[in-house]
């Protein structure tokens, strides 16, 4: 098996791994809030978006994946790469996108309980106060 042919495999084990992770995600997130639903557990919705969209960013991230390997390795014409650029770019959007829905915050915005112990520990050490005689 020669390089071209061998990255051309990888690149469609990711693909397909990528598809089987949104595929199968989406399966479980529905049997779970179809089961939700029957025993009435509280509430179904959001959990099922979030199950949905943690499935979906981790596909779109392995996607991208096999996307990059087989186009820097097997074929990097300046067209090919523009190409994979806009690709990369669309999925970087829909990722941002999805985490904003699933977390209700940009990927780099710290989370709500991070900020909080972040100013905990910030404050400036106070010296004792003298003691009296």
């Amino acid at each position: 098996m020669d390089f071209h042919a061998l990255i051309e495999l990888i690149g469609s084990i990711i693909d397909i791994a990528g598809v089987a992770v949104i595929v199968i995600g989406a399966i479980v997130a529905t049997v779970i809030a179809l089961y939700g639903i029957a025993k009435r557990t509280g509430p179904v919705y959001v959990p099922f978006r979030r199950s949905l969209g943690r499935s979906i960013l981790l596909g779109l991230e392995l996607l991208v994946a096999a996307d990059i390997i087989k186009t820097v390795a097997l074929t990097p014409t300046l067209q090919n790469v523009a190409v994979l650029g806009g690709i990369v770019l669309i999925r970087t959007f829909l990722s941002f996108s999805l985490e904003l829905e699933i977390t209700g915050r940009w990927p780099w915005q710290k989370a709500p309980d991070a900020a909080a112990k972040s100013t905990v520990g910030s404050a400036a050490p106070t010296t004792p106060a003298p003691i009296a005689d």
